[in-house]
């Protein structure tokens, strides 16, 4: 490290003590001072704020992966009740279509709440984490896929919340 003294590279003010400089003891490379001590960023006395922030770190951590998985539960439990919807009102229509359209037609309507029914049991009966892990490893399989979801479904999501939005004054006027 040059001195105070020295001649700085230009648009260097001066020069931090401490700037680029870690801790050697864990065995991690750092400089050490003239006389073979570990020089250190944080001044003595400071290390345990170190693992203050640290330990508050993984606090925060936990929280936010205790929300997550809360919120991905009440999304879960959303989703259920929609399809445990879809599947009755598919049933219901089956007797339409059976009249309309004939038996077999309804039977397929029938099958596919069948279907749906058994997909949202399998679902209700996962716990989130194993959710969690169930796609990791869809797109550990077929990104390619999981990326096209991920797409259709980042277009699905901006056309409802854009047509949810109020209109503004000006939608309406003229465009020259």
């Amino acid at each position: 490290m040059p001195s105070a003294d020295e001649q700085l590279p230009e648009g260097t003010d001066t020069i931090i003590e401490g700037a680029g400089v870690s801790d050697v003891g864990n065995g991690q490379t750092g400089r050490q001072s003239q006389k073979g001590a570990p020089v250190s960023a944080i001044p003595a006395g400071e290390s345990d704020a170190k693992g203050v922030f640290f330990e508050r770190i993984d606090e925060l951590r936990g929280q936010a992966g205790d929300k997550a998985r809360d919120l991905a539960q009440t999304g879960k439990e959303r989703a259920t009740a929609a399809l445990d919807s879809l599947v009755q009102t598919v049933e219901d229509a089956a007797a339409d279509i059976d009249e309309k359209l004939g038996n077999q037609y309804g039977d397929y309507a029938r099958r596919a709440a069948q279907y749906i029914g058994n997909f949202s049991d399998s679902f209700r009966d996962k716990d989130v984490d194993d959710l969690f892990n169930d796609a990791r490893e869809f797109v550990k399989k077929s990104p390619a896929v999981a990326i096209g979801a991920a797409a259709a479904l980042g277009f699905v999501v901006a056309r409802l919340a854009r047509s949810s939005m109020p209109e503004s004054p000006g939608d309406n006027a003229p465009k020259a």
